[in-house]
């Protein structure tokens, strides 16, 4: 849910939690917890209040969502039109069915709860991690500069495809055009893009690349977002002021394996 949820009705006995940004939650209008397990009744609603922090909370229900698998995964891909439900956002009046909780945890035994110190937070200030690269070399020492030392700040412009930050700008290196490159000078002829790749097109605005991004085109990169920092960066909301922070391959590898042991830790 992004900002907003949805009403839900279940016309069967469910398991459900709610994680991410924080929201009030409630069925048949009582407040339940987030971040726990909340049986629903058969005939129940839930319903959310208004966002406080962050810009999406997610619902999980026990056996899944029991829509077709597409490319190895049943989420969807709005800009593709697949994936998901009938590949595109759910509206009113959708019928939703619940996978099978065979094979799942016995519910006497699985985790209940994420306790407080290993739920994420939701500032209104934040660090991303980046590790400089493929094109950093494009940009001046003052350019470098601003980028790594300035005050960012996230734009309304931002969603799974991309999120645009508003700043100090950067200074690029003059150069001739190269053939069959474009005239901005942060164009490059063609490369591919990792996810989390910034750009800076025109040397003004940062743009982060997420999950539905596109995979390649005609832009530098200056820097790619370690993967343990993409969630914080997804989590964002417009306004947040955000601090790039260099990093080295060592420490990005130090991070990601961090980031894995805290996610496996849930289930210890």
């Amino acid at each position: 849910m992004t900002f907003m949820g949805s009403n839900l009705r279940f016309t069967e006995d469910a398991v459900i939690a709610v994680a991410g940004a924080p929201v009030e939650v409630k069925v048949n209008g009582e407040a339940v917890p987030t971040w726990e397990r909340v049986a629903v009744p058969a005939g129940a609603t839930v319903e959310f209040g208004i966002i406080q922090g962050g810009s999406r909370y997610y619902l999980a229900v026990r056996g899944g969502i029991d829509v077709p698998v597409v490319l190895g995964s049943r989420s969807t891909y709005p800009l593709g039109g697949f994936g998901g439900f009938e590949g595109r956002k759910l509206e009113a009046g959708d019928v939703l069915p619940i996978g099978s909780a065979a094979g799942y945890r016995d519910l006497d035994s699985a985790v209940t709860s994420v306790p407080s110190e290993q739920r994420p937070e939701f500032s209104k200030e934040q660090s991303v991690r980046v590790l400089p690269g493929l094109y950093d070399f494009r940009l001046t020492d003052r350019g470098r500069s601003n980028l790594f030392t300035g005050e960012w700040k996230l734009s309304p412009v931002a969603d799974r495809a991309g999120l645009r930050y508003e700043g100090p700008g950067v200074e690029w290196v003059e150069r001739e055009q190269p053939f069959g490159a474009g005239s901005d000078p942060s164009n490059i002829v063609d490369a591919g893009y990792a996810v989390g790749s910034i750009q800076i097109p025109g040397g003004t605005q940062p743009i982060i690349l997420h999950r539905d991004a596109v995979s390649g085109g005609g832009y530098a990169m200056v820097g790619t977002v370690i993967s343990a920092d993409m969630d914080v960066v997804a989590r964002a909301t417009p306004g947040t002021v955000t601090h790039f922070v260099e990093v080295t391959m060592e420490e990005a590898l130090a991070a990601r394996a961090e980031y894995n042991a805290a996610v496996a830790k849930l289930w210890d």
